[in-house]
């Protein structure tokens, strides 16, 4: 059975930094793009960043661009999120998918398969 556990997150300060981590089981970890995506309340799902299938590239989205680093242990079948600068606006809940053979959008619909999400919440 496919799972995707998301740990780290957490509450902290503006300007504060949080790692967040992905386990993935049951999935081939190199046939997928895996990414992360956010959620704040009553906003829609954002992706944020991405390891895509091909060459594991990584990709960001604008708003975290400098802040953010994505990195990935294949061994351990584990993504991970360092986030820095952190900033209220930053405050949701983060999750982590995978895309077979993903080429390494940022687009949720492709996306087949989710954690159950880990709560980050940025106080000013």
């Amino acid at each position: 059975e496919e799972h995707l556990v998301e740990s780290g997150g957490g509450l902290v300060q503006t300007g504060g930094s949080l790692i967040l981590s992905c386990t993935v089981s049951g999935l081939a970890f190199g046939d997928y793009a895996i990414a992360w995506f956010r959620q704040a309340p009553g906003k829609e799902r954002e992706g944020i960043s991405v390891i895509n299938n091909n060459d594991r590239r990584i990709y960001y989205s604008d708003s975290v661009k400098g802040r953010f680093t994505m990195s990935s242990d294949e061994a351990k079948k584990t993504v991970y999120l360092q986030m820095k600068s952190l900033v209220p606006e930053d405050t949701a809940i983060y999750y982590c998918a995978a895309d077979y053979l993903g080429p390494g959008s940022l687009r949720a619909y492709l996306y087949d398969y989710w954690g159950q999400g880990t709560q980050v919440t940025v106080s000013s």
